[in-house]
């Protein structure tokens, strides 16, 4: 799981370089400078988690002695936990003033003093905190953003490898007790806010695993009711009542009753959009697709982003075919309270791929939110719903920006293939929103937001998988199932036209259509389904790239078979000099067809990656084109392969 960015306010703690970084919210764990740190053996780990447990208070010796030792302390049990408290001193360094011990021993036992930016268990507290003073401010969107950031700090179940321990294991439950608070006050704030499709799948697995805690239960209950699936919290409740009666002899609340009654018939309606204020809401969102699955990350980026009313534009990017679209319209689907002005959906492109002019965009808008057009009189054979003159063109364009002004909604502008399609649709002021997709980062918009989708996770991958085939199909051989997914590289696409596919052919074995997308030779002719082609799509941002930028490309994903690569190997492959090579590679970063480390690091020391697909189909165009492209380089762009 992703770690918040540490901020703290202590003197020489977070911010300190060489400052060690421990985690309970998971594992027992150390990080310098981003390198985990060997802990010592089991005995040592159990005090060093004890002390962390209890931060900046007296923990009695006695109890690091149960921890340790809760049967049959020996009688060296004093002097070997005197060695476990060196060692620990000698791991965490002095203080921040570079000579006050930071593990001091009193009348009251061992005490840590350790920083909230130090430890995951302080900020998480503080996080917490911040959220519920939010949510009594009536700030909900803040107090779901803040929530949200202690949870993410979660790496699983607190301190699991050491729960053998009944010491440690109680201090792992309160921790864990601490958690599911902080989740239901977060998946409330999120139902409450008109949101509650981001909380119904956790809650779902929480209540699993808890299925006794009411309140827990309840939030699930209104997030499923909010959604609009009103038989599935019905029974929720009816489950829950079955389960008091049979553990406990004992009656669901009043309190959880009367939530009950209040959703039978039309006791309590689903929560819809507040009315619009000058004109009716209009709303034009594709259908969302059923196999939407994972970006929970990203789509939590998104509202927060587009809800708490930061951001005017958005730029989400990626590879055609990594799911842009699907997360665009699935945030504008959840994101009605914020914009009761109305939502729209306009693709940039045509059917066949290339752009849609201006001046056709402006019309599909100005139609949308009821802007009266301007046309000067319509040539013989033009469409009469585009502005046929500059003239025209132009009142169009400022009636669309006067509007934006004056209203609140969300634009969803789709497939975008640079910044010149879109920069006069944007809003100069207002609060209206626009959210762009494109497969390039369109680096010459700003100032915008940017979400660079990644490749969906194995987990992610493996869902979306089994949505289409079947969760039991996918249990009767998941070496295979993950073999599928990482064939298709994490793309989205790929998977959902691998899952396609099987569900048709179900006498296939997993194992023999994995075996299909491991050769190198077959697996794109493997990735189609009906009229879904991988292959197609690709092609697609294929043609999007400058001629020059596709023989770079070309280049570069012949270098390996995993298609990764170093600055030096590039500069090898493209004949070029070293600052050539880095400014061929960056516009192809630029394009969406190279990707980069997330954080920062030198040109030299990167290791660059052409998603596997795209690679196998670089390579193929590569074979084709082998008898025109030798000794021949005018495809390749001049000033990028100017040696340097």
């Amino acid at each position: 799981m992703t770690r918040p960015p540490v901020r703290t306010g202590v003197p020489g703690a977070a911010g300190t370089a060489g400052a060690v970084h421990f985690s309970l919210l998971g594992p027992l764990t150390a990080r310098r400078d981003g390198r985990e740190l060997p802990l010592g053996p089991r005995k040592q780990r159990l005090v060093l988690a004890t002390l962390l447990a209890r931060p900046n208070t007296p923990v009695p010796v006695d109890v690091l002695t149960d921890a340790v030792w809760p049967d049959d302390p020996p009688r060296t049990a004093r002097k070997n936990l005197q060695v476990y408290i060196s060692a620990a001193r000698a791991l965490l360094g002095p203080g921040g003033d570079g000579g006050t011990d930071r593990l001091v021993h009193g009348c009251g036992g061992y005490l840590l003093r350790i920083a909230e930016g130090e430890l995951d268990t302080l900020r998480f507290g503080s996080l917490a905190r911040a959220g519920r003073a939010a949510a009594e401010r009536g700030d909900l969107p803040g107090a779901a953003r803040l929530l949200r950031e202690a949870l993410d700090l979660w790496e699983g179940p607190p301190l699991h490898d050491l729960r053998d321990s009944s010491g440690v294991a109680d201090e792992a439950d309160r921790l864990e007790a601490r958690c599911l608070t902080v989740y239901e006050d977060w998946a409330e704030a999120e139902t409450e806010l008109g949101r509650a499709a981001v909380a119904v799948d956790g809650l779902r697995d929480l209540v699993e695993r808890h299925p006794l805690r009411e309140r827990l239960r309840a939030a699930w209950m209104n997030s499923l009711h909010q959604c609009g699936r009103q038989a599935e919290s019905l029974a929720v409740y009816d489950d829950y009542r079955q389960l008091m009666a049979r553990e406990l002899g004992l009656e669901p609340s009043p309190a959880m009753a009367a939530l009950y009654r209040s959703m039978l018939g039309r006791g309590r309606e689903v929560r819809r959009p507040a009315a619009p204020r000058e004109t009716p809401s209009r709303v034009t969102l594709p259908a969302g697709t059923g196999a939407f699955t994972g970006r929970r990350e990203e789509l939590r980026g998104l509202l927060d982003v587009l809800g708490g009313g930061e951001e005017r534009v958005v730029v989400v990017s990626g590879p055609g075919g990594a799911g842009k679209s699907a997360l665009a319209v699935r945030a504008a689907q959840l994101l009605a309270d914020p914009f009761p002005d109305g939502r729209v959906h306009v693709r940039v492109r045509g059917e066949d791929g290339t752009a849609r002019g201006r001046a056709e965009i402006l019309a599909e808008l100005g139609r949308w939110c009821g802007v009266a057009e301007a046309r000067a009189e319509v040539p013989s054979g033009a469409s009469a719903e585009v502005p046929a003159s500059a003239g025209a063109l132009a009142v169009l364009a400022e009636a669309w920006q006067e509007w934006q002004a004056r209203h609140r909604a969300l634009v969803v502008l789709d497939d975008v293939p640079d910044e010149a399609s879109v920069r006069g649709l944007l809003p100069r002021s207002g609060k209206c929103a626009v959210l762009v997709t494109a497969r390039g980062q369109l680096p010459g918009l700003a100032p915008v937001h940017r979400i660079a989708l990644p490749p969906l996770a194995d987990g992610e991958a493996l869902e979306l998988l089994g949505k289409l085939i079947g969760a039991g199909r996918l249990r009767t051989d998941p070496a295979a199932a993950l073999r599928i997914v990482r064939a298709c590289g994490g793309l989205p696409l790929a998977v959902e036209v691998s899952g396609m596919r099987l569900a048709v052919l179900r006498h296939l074995p997993l194992a023999e259509y994995a075996d299909r997308l491991d050769d190198p030779s077959a697996a794109l002719d493997e990735l189609v389904a009906g009229d879904v082609s991988v292959r197609h799509r690709i092609a697609s941002g294929w043609r999007d790239l400058a001629d020059g930028d596709r023989w770079v490309l070309g280049r570069l994903a012949g270098l390996a078979d995993d298609g990764c690569f170093t600055l030096d190997r590039a500069t090898v492959a493209l004949g070029c000099g070293e600052r050539a090579a880095i400014r061929a590679v960056e516009a192809l970063i630029d394009a969406g067809a190279v990707t980069s480390p997330a954080g920062e690091v030198t040109a030299h020391a990167a290791l660059y990656e052409v998603p596997r697909l795209l690679c196998l189909f670089a390579r193929e165009q590569g074979a084709a084109g082998q008898q025109g492209a030798a000794g021949d380089r005018t495809g390749a762009p001049a000033a990028a392969l100017t040696p340097g």
